[in-house]
């Protein structure tokens, strides 16, 4: 039993294509990482805000810059 040769001008046959599992634990993993990174960028964004809102009051030339939580 030969193997058939694809006639001239004929594209061979191609192997099968592997599970699409890969492809969704690749974009799984890229989506944890995008999450990661945001939520890391939200935590500096706020630490910077706050640190920034410090400067300028004692930049101004106040002493009691420090922040007071209302009770509760």
């Amino acid at each position: 039993m030969s193997e058939s040769k694809p006639e001239p001008g004929e594209k061979p046959k191609s192997p099968l294509k592997p599970q699409s599992g890969d492809n969704r634990r690749g974009a799984i993993a890229g989506l944890i990482i995008a999450a990661v990174i945001l939520g890391v960028g939200l935590w500096l964004a706020r630490d910077l805000t706050a640190a920034s809102k410090m400067q300028d009051c004692l930049m101004s030339g106040r002493t009691n810059c420090n922040v007071i939580e209302p009770a509760r």
